[in-house]
């Protein structure tokens, strides 16, 4: 097997025993993972309403949650030791953190798995500028408590691995280097792709229009690689008049849907490669006199906090971030702690598919 294929559920744990997460409870709440942290961490000053705390209590209690900070006490012991050595902190570079929500959320990630091991995780971001990225590498190469680097990026692209990271432990985090050289954690998205694909044909669906992003992305071109696999797996022929090329955002949604929609005969659900282009879908949709998902079926890619929020709720993939965030900083804690041997590879994490109200059976 190529390094390329390895995946989450082969080299860590298999779904059924894998750790519980917030990204988990808030799943099952049917609430954001911000009311979820709020809650479980007690924050004071939270206006949630007691309804939904108790929804957050009793989803965590069901799935056997444990927070970090409960699992850390747990954990102190002789034998294994808090953590009182001089190395305990890891670099968190990243080049945006906030102008999207998911380089926050593998963030997330990263800091709630180190924590619970004794470590704490310092964020950075350099805006792909050369001189601030430069300062802060040397920075982090002067603190003599860095452990080891995340390296990430906010989209999943080739970077040319920083010279000054060569004699440190370093994971590359959504973003690979040359080869066989590093380890990287990315997310599947072929895989997405084809399980979103797959889910409407599993439904009946053989005219399935698709929305990509845009198409110079590692992303978007994963991601209609999966597609087109799962329309062959279901023996569906690759028809191109039903992909258009996104940029993302809602407006570039509904343009698209309206063009598939005006097809003769149009499509019975459409793909679309983010939420937000899946809501411009829907406003299409709607303009159009297409009901959701009685005459057209949508599913949306990355699983955010208003897919849940749309009417009627938008069926959607995960972007796995938390996830990937957590095995980065497993991984570099295992290599440099724990001294575990790693060969370089490509960790590819796969997410799971929500099946919420806009998909369903075609009418035909």
């Amino acid at each position: 097997m190529s390094d390329d294929k390895v995946k989450t559920r082969r080299n860590t744990r298999d779904n059924d025993s894998r750790r519980p997460t917030m990204t988990d409870i808030a799943r099952l709440a049917g609430v954001s993972q911000s009311s979820v942290s709020l809650v479980l961490n007690q924050m004071t000053g939270a206006r949630i309403s007691s309804e939904t705390q108790a929804k957050v209590w009793e989803a965590a209690q069901k799935i056997g949650y444990k927070s970090p900070g409960m699992r850390r006490q747990e954990a102190r012991s002789p034998a294994d030791g808090w953590q009182d050595m001089a190395k305990n902190k890891i670099a968190f570079i990243v080049d945006e953190i906030s102008t999207s929500p998911h380089p926050v959320v593998s963030f997330d990630g990263a800091r709630d798995f180190a924590f619970e091991q004794g470590f704490l995780v310092h964020a950075q971001a350099t805006r792909s500028n050369p001189e601030l990225e430069e300062a802060v590498l040397r920075s982090v190469l002067a603190d003599p408590t860095i452990l080891g680097v995340v390296y990430a990026t906010i989209f999943t692209r080739k970077v040319n691995f920083p010279a000054l990271l060569r004699d440190i432990p370093t994971v590359l985090l959504n973003c690979y280097a040359e080869p066989r050289k590093h380890i990287s954690v990315v997310p599947g998205e072929v895989a997405g792709g084809f399980s979103a694909t797959a889910y409407l044909t599993s439904l009946g669906h053989r005219r399935i229009g698709f929305i990509n992003g845009e198409p110079w992305m590692d992303a978007s071109l994963d991601r209609l690689k999966g597609y087109k696999q799962a329309l062959a797996t279901a023996d569906i022929a690759f028809d191109e008049s039903l992909v258009r090329d996104g940029d993302w955002l809602p407006l570039r949604g509904y343009e698209a849907a309206l063009e598939l929609l005006s097809l003769d005969p149009p499509p019975s659900a459409i793909f679309c490669a983010n939420d937000l282009m899946a809501i411009g879908v829907m406003e299409a949709a709607s303009e159009r006199g297409f009901r959701v998902p009685e005459d057209l079926s949508v599913m949306g890619y990355d699983d955010q906090e208003l897919a849940r929020y749309t009417h009627p709720p938008l069926s959607t993939l995960v972007l796995p971030n938390y996830e990937m965030g957590q095995r980065a900083a497993e991984i570099l804690i295992d290599m440099t702690v724990h001294r575990k041997a790693f060969r370089p590879m490509t960790i590819k994490i796969d997410g799971p598919l929500v099946r919420r109200g806009t998909t369903a059976k075609p009418r035909r």
